[in-house]
């Protein structure tokens, strides 16, 4: 009997080989067709360096952080404009139809007791000229400058720091998308070799040494799988639409991503991990706002301050009954120069003390924004401490999902050997695929959340620009 079940298998699957491999592709064809989409473009392999990249050429946070560096340098330029020299020239032209008259004495031209209306000023007035002002001594320029300088560099670790967040999301989402596609072949694998001991079993049906009733139980199996399936290929378009939209992709290109290659590095590499406050973007950032804050306090004080400034002015002046421009010869219009050059000096003497009140106001805002780099140090050292703890645990998890993938294969390959050999029952074969399936998931999770915490660990470290060398 033993002899006869081995023979009958072996004709059924010698017969059905051909068929459930077709059907094998069929089946994974009609699913893929279900989601997919005409592109115009060609598809374009994306690694993680890549998407990175090409967030940083992109992305309209990281350009917006360019175009305010960018701003701060001609913030530079329009303060340094106020130590120059500044030079403007002028020019007028008034015609008087009636000419202001003046009531005088009649003593002043021998006519006691009367009063003479006298005209004065000309029909015709024009001047051209120039007028130059120099600063020589503004404190409030001086620190306004230092400001400006202080600006930038705050926007260009501003942009840093933008960069950095943009590469945590840009990664993070990457590895959602790996992990699903992972996700999904366990599940094309699984559904390719439920499709095979389905047609084994038909096979054995058809020649009565199988239940309906298993039969039944493996469509609901297939069924379920590939409903799974459909939700993985829905997840991993919605997911490769979130990450074109982080690195500013157009939604219609077409992506393929390469295979990931990983190597989880020893516990005893983080024995004398290196971190340093001081260097992170974040507290940089909060610096530079403390020194912006000082340095508004230096501007507020400058008003105590006195100025010195330089004026100097030159016209060209003509007046007369007649037009002055272009004037003929016999003309009674005259032309004349004026120049004028002085010192001007200003000695803020009382403010009602206005500006102690906005130093002490300034003074309390630096108060505060020093609480705030405690609190910061502390929050990054919290950060740094708990994504090496992350990364350590993952490390561990991994290695021990690996060797349960591992014992997970081995006893589905004894069961289906058990199975076919009538020494077990088909509960027990789709258990064992369901526990290997859900070993490789629970081993494709394990993968992913240590990549997100060695992501986590080099944000908190400030090294993340190490994923684009």
């Amino acid at each position: 009997m033993k002899y006869f079940f081995w023979g009958v298998l072996a004709l059924v699957f010698i017969n059905n080989k051909s068929f459930a491999q077709e059907n094998i592709k069929v089946s994974l064809d009609s699913v893929s067709k279900s989601i997919s989409k005409p592109f115009i473009n060609e598809r374009l392999e994306l690694s993680l360096k890549d998407a990175i990249i090409y967030a940083l050429q992109n992305k309209a946070d990281a350009t917006k952080a360019k175009l305010q560096i960018e701003n701060a340098e001609y913030k530079i330029e329009e303060t340094k404009a106020q130590l120059l020299p500044q030079i403007s020239g002028s020019g007028n032209i008034t015609n008087n139809p009636l000419l202001q008259k003046s009531a005088i004495p009649g003593e002043i031209i021998g006519q006691p007791g009367t009063t003479i209306l006298a005209t004065f000023g000309q029909k015709w007035n024009a001047s051209i000229g120039a007028h130059l002002s120099q600063n020589i001594f503004n404190q409030s320029i001086f620190t306004g400058l230092k400001a400006a300088k202080t600006t930038r560099e705050f926007y260009q670790i501003n942009a840093e720091l933008t960069d950095e967040e943009l590469m945590q999301k840009v990664a993070q989402n990457y590895y959602q998308v790996y992990t699903t596609k992972e996700q999904l072949k366990v599940i094309d694998s699984s559904l390719a070799n439920t499709i095979k001991i389905k047609e084994i079993l038909k096979g054995l049906y058809n020649n009565g040494l199988a239940k309906k009733i298993d039969l039944d139980r493996l469509d609901v199996k297939l069924s379920n799988i590939q409903t799974q399936r459909q939700k993985s290929l829905n997840a991993i378009e919605i997911q490769e639409n979130t990450l074109k939209f982080f690195i500013g992709m157009p939604i219609e290109q077409t992506i393929i991503f390469p295979k990931l290659n990983y190597e989880t590095v020893t516990l005893s590499n983080f024995q004398e991990e290196l971190f340093k406050v001081e260097e992170l973007s974040k507290y940089k950032l909060l610096n530079t706002q403390k020194q912006l804050l000082f340095l508004q306090k230096q501007s507020i004080k400058a008003n105590y301050y006195p100025t010195l400034s330089l004026d100097a002015n030159y016209s060209y002046q003509g007046i007369g009954d007649d037009f002055p421009i272009f004037a003929r010869d016999n003309s009674n219009a005259n032309w004349f120069e004026v120049a004028s050059v002085g010192l001007n000096l200003n000695i803020p003497v009382f403010s009602g003390f206005s500006t102690h009140a906005k130093v002490k106001q300034t003074e309390i805002d630096i108060q505060s924004i020093d609480e705030d780099i405690k609190n910061l140090r502390l929050a990054l050292h919290l950060e740094f401490t708990n994504s090496k703890a992350q990364l350590i645990n993952s490390i561990v998890t991994i290695n021990n999902q690996k060797k349960n993938v591992e014992l997970a294969q081995s006893v589905l390959n004894n069961t289906e050997n058990n199975y076919y050999n009538g020494l077990t029952s088909l509960t027990d074969l789709i258990e064992a695929q369901n526990a290997l399936i859900e070993s490789q998931n629970n081993l494709n999770q394990a993968i992913l959340e240590y990549k997100l915490a060695e992501i986590n660990l080099l944000k908190a470290k400030g090294q993340l620009t190490s994923l684009i060398k």
